[in-house]
């Protein structure tokens, strides 16, 4: 019996050649998506290019504008706060060593001879060391002028890295309590400002502090157990001479 070719049959492929097909394809493929794609970056850039090239524009003004802010403003600023702060600092400290104080220290708040007081030179250098540094003195001074609230304000507003002057601060609020007979409020600043920094000025004195009105207003053991404290672990501090006399006095004084 004869046997036929069908016309037309198609011929078989072997596998490995019809992989090769397919994976010929598919690069085809893969390239073709990956110039479509670059194709639609590159009209995206077109159509955006101005947009990018403003906020590139706006990030490097930004940039160049901080350092120059930062070199032609701030640190000029900062050393004219400094220059206005030490005439005021004079004043401050001649009210210290005054007897009749209350002008001096005015006049460390408010400025003479052409220069600025404490209180122009944090309104006018805000941000500046100097004017921390005023903030501070502004309390001060208040503190000294009896002007007990104002002097809270200020001293409240203060903050600084250096931490001995931080005690100081708390101290003084708590000075400023006691005198406006806010003994609560004054005992617990006596404590924080003896917490702040654990050094021979500040925590022994405010340890001091805190037990003396402590005992005026009933807290005895606590008041004693302040006192033990600068005797055990200040014992060459100023306030730890009367130590002893102080806790002779409470002793007798506990319920």
């Amino acid at each position: 019996m004869a046997t036929y070719k069908k016309r037309g049959a198609k011929k078989s492929i072997t596998p490995s050649k019809e992989n090769e097909a397919v994976q010929e394809s598919t690069t085809a493929e893969v390239f073709e998506t990956l110039d479509t794609t670059a194709n639609k970056t590159e009209e995206w850039v077109v159509r955006y290019q101005n947009v990018i090239l403003s906020f590139i524009g706006l990030v490097a003004v930004g940039v160049l504008g901080y350092l120059g802010y930062t070199n032609f403003i701030i640190k000029p600023k900062a050393r004219e706060a400094v220059s206005e702060l030490n005439q005021a600092q004079y004043y401050f400290e001649l009210a210290v060593n005054s007897v009749n104080s209350d002008s001096l220290y005015r006049r460390a708040l408010v400025g003479g001879e052409g220069k600025y007081g404490f209180l122009d030179i944090i309104e006018n250098y805000k941000g500046t060391p100097a004017a921390k540094l005023a903030t501070y003195s502004a309390g001060m001074a208040y503190l000294n002028l009896n002007e007990y609230e104002k002097a809270i304000t200020y001293l409240d507003k203060f903050s600084a890295d250096d931490i001995l002057l931080s005690a100081l601060a708390k101290g003084a609020i708590g000075d400023a309590y006691a005198q406006l007979g806010q003994i609560e409020d004054a005992f617990a600043y006596y404590i924080e400002a003896s917490q702040v920094s654990e050094n021979m000025y500040s925590t022994p004195k405010y340890l001091y502090k805190a037990a003396m009105l402590g005992a005026e207003n009933g807290k005895i053991k606590q008041a004693i157990s302040f006192l033990e404290r600068i005797e055990k672990e200040y014992p060459k501090a100023e306030e730890a001479k009367w130590v002893a006399v102080q806790k002779g006095k409470l002793e007798h004084m506990k319920p």
